[in-house]
């Protein structure tokens, strides 16, 4: 078993014109052992965004805090904490913080793909 802070894992920045204030971390992936998923959390700053993109895995997201929106199918819905999402193989997606507060969710994949 491992255990650690989440606050403690470094992280790794985005900030570019596809993705704007993104840090995000793996909090449990192949380094710990992981063989079937990747547990990553990123944080969002206030008007930061994750590049729109589809991928050939699927992953599973809880919104932790914060308020913000994703884009899917065409059109923005808006998410706050509390949130849960599934999003599968392929499917463009995007998300962006649309609070002032730090908008922080936790991303489950499948081992193999690209941890960050």
């Amino acid at each position: 078993m491992k255990i650690k802070k989440y606050s403690e894992v470094e992280p790794t920045y985005f900030d570019s014109d596809v993705a704007k204030g993104v840090a995000g971390r793996v909090l449990i992936g192949k380094d710990d052992g992981a063989n079937d998923f990747c547990m990553r959390i990123f944080e969002l700053s206030k008007g930061g965004y994750t590049p729109k993109h589809s991928h050939d895995w699927e992953h599973e997201i809880f919104v932790y805090s914060g308020n913000g929106a994703v884009y899917n199918s065409g059109k923005w819905t808006n998410i706050e904490s509390g949130y849960s999402m599934f999003i599968p193989i392929d499917e463009e997606h995007q998300i962006k913080n649309m609070g002032d507060d730090p908008f922080v969710f936790i991303c489950v994949i499948p081992a193999g793909a690209p941890e960050l």
